[in-house]
């Protein structure tokens, strides 16, 4: 069976809403690398959207899950309960960064976190409004749309957004936005359009994602700890696409000193099975009343069994440290590249959740085309990116941080030919 009677297959039967960053159907996959239908090899710098971060089918993941599976697989947690769900908000509540008494509730996508968090701030706070930043991505349900600063794709055609979500100015340094400018509009926010003590929480991506993967500054993370405290706002932490040793650490907002009130969380703690989590506060936590929060596959013991090989994975591997090590051989290659690339503006990103980022030399304006044709001219050489940021011209990486050294190393070579010819092209 080939790619293209499967795509004509694919037009036919799915909703082209549902949109395909390749063309490419996936047979087998291991670590680092997808054979797909047709036998050819790929090597994967998406990891399923930073979900694979132990890599594809890990076999201390798939050996759990396999137990698993032999025990039962569905109970639903609010009608029989299973140990290996408290044993995980345990580890959870240990592990965040926060010296607190903290609880945890497990739900099942990222989007879902989001609105569990939002329910959670409004119901401990009784107040309505919360805060986002343009350039965040919070999901594609009502209020992960509405919190979501990026109209297309995610938002157009779908109506009227959920109300009292307000939206500040991300500080991007290569579009001359300052966080002094981020910090003077949420101030000029509060005296024009919403009272802070209206405000239940302030949301913020530590390195935003789909915005361009572009961390926040320090300065402005320790500012937005200082209004929050000082206006009774809680602070909420996504951490769905930097978690689970992305960046380094453990978590993103490790590398602030500074914790969140409330932390999502989902993709890299499944390892490729869904399950995704709430932390925080436990008197925060304990706001909702019983039967207020769940859901029928909450924390589904598959995935509760995958999140506890993913951090045993994590710690005995040492893979925050390999992701300090792995981004910066990345960075090194990419910035050995700018003289040849001058579309080449910024190299950027914590541990292994990398971006570069290109602009038109000659118009000095954002420019998707050339990461597109960087894109494409990598897949053809058998390597998978993704492009992200508001204009569409950041490239992130998202390589597995179990990557072999020597299928790193021919991808960065790859790399290097696709922007070299996407130049001449």
């Amino acid at each position: 069976m080939t790619a293209t009677p499967l795509t004509d297959r694919k037009n036919a039967a799915i909703s082209r809403g549902v949109g395909m960053t390749t063309q490419i159907y996936a047979d087998r996959a291991e670590n680092a690398e997808i054979w797909d239908k047709e036998g050819n090899r790929y090597i994967d710098f998406a990891a399923g959207i930073a979900v694979v971060n132990t890599g594809h089918r890990h076999p201390r993941v798939i050996e759990a899950v396999k137990k698993q599976l032999d025990r039962f697989t569905h109970t639903c947690h609010q009608v029989v309960p299973y140990e290996n769900y408290v044993e995980l908000a345990e580890r959870l509540n240990t592990i965040t960064p926060g010296n607190f008494a903290k609880k945890t509730i497990f739900v099942t996508t990222g989007a879902e976190a989001v609105e569990n968090a939002v329910k959670i701030a409004r119901a401990a706070t009784g107040r309505q409004a919360v805060i986002a930043f343009s350039g965040g991505f919070h999901g594609r349900t009502f209020m992960g749309m509405a919190l979501t600063g990026k109209v297309v794709p995610y938002k157009v055609g779908f109506g009227a957004m959920p109300g009292d979500v307000f939206h500040v100015p991300f500080p991007v340094e290569t579009q001359g936005t300052t966080v002094e400018q981020s910090i003077n509009v949420l101030k000029k926010l509060f005296a024009a359009d919403v009272d802070p003590n209206r405000v239940a929480a302030i949301i913020i991506e530590p390195v935003q994602g789909e915005g361009g993967f572009l961390p926040v500054p320090v300065s402005l993370m320790k500012a937005l700890r200082e209004i929050c405290d000082q206006h009774g706002i809680l602070l909420i932490a996504d951490e769905v696409q930097t978690g689970f040793a992305r960046t380094g650490k453990l978590f993103a907002m490790e590398h602030y000193g500074i914790a969140a009130d409330l932390m999502t969380m989902a993709k890299g703690l499944g390892g490729g099975f869904p399950i995704a989590a709430v932390t925080g506060r436990a008197e925060i936590m304990d706001a909702p009343g019983p039967g207020g929060l769940g859901g029928t596959y909450a924390g589904s013991p598959i995935g509760v069994a995958a999140a506890h090989a993913v951090l045993d994975v994590i710690k005995d591997e040492d893979l925050c440290n390999r992701a300090e090590n792995l981004g910066a051989r990345l960075k090194q290659r990419l910035a050995s590249l700018q003289d040849k690339v001058p579309e080449i503006i910024d190299i950027r990103g914590p541990g292994f959740m990398n971006a570069v980022e290109f602009n038109d030399v000659t118009t000095k304006q954002p420019s998707a085309d050339f990461a597109n044709k960087v894109r494409l001219k990598a897949l053809e050489k058998g390597l998978i990116l993704l492009t992200c940021g508001v204009h569409g011209n950041v490239i992130r990486f998202l390589a597995p941080i179990t990557i072999q050294d020597e299928v790193f190393a021919e991808a960065l070579d790859i790399l290097e030919a696709a922007m070299i010819e996407a130049r001449a092209a």
